[in-house]
């Protein structure tokens, strides 16, 4: 079953899709949005805040956050450790 990421500002991820979450700030990540700027390929969900996250997919969608990697990379773990959980009590 899909878990859904909650990515800030009531915007989700499906969790399954997620490659990477990194920071902005590198170089060749700055690259990359730039390479996509314009297409459908990037989906900017800061609402107009500063992004801090750049979430990557297995289909190759770059999806730009408010939030911090951290905070993402909590979220997508509660997911899965209730997920591993719940498979454990069956």
């Amino acid at each position: 079953m899909a878990k859904l990421i909650n990515v800030g500002f009531g915007n989700v991820v499906n969790s399954r899709k997620i490659v990477a979450v990194v920071s902005p700030d590198a170089a060749p990540v700055k690259r990359m949005i730039q390479s996509v700027k314009g297409t459908r390929t990037l989906i900017d969900a800061t609402q107009g805040r500063k992004t801090k996250a750049v979430i990557v997919t297995s289909d190759d969608y770059l999806v730009l956050s408010a939030l911090q990697p951290e905070t993402i990379a909590r979220r997508f773990s509660e997911a899965y450790g209730e997920e591993m959980r719940e498979e454990g009590n069956e």
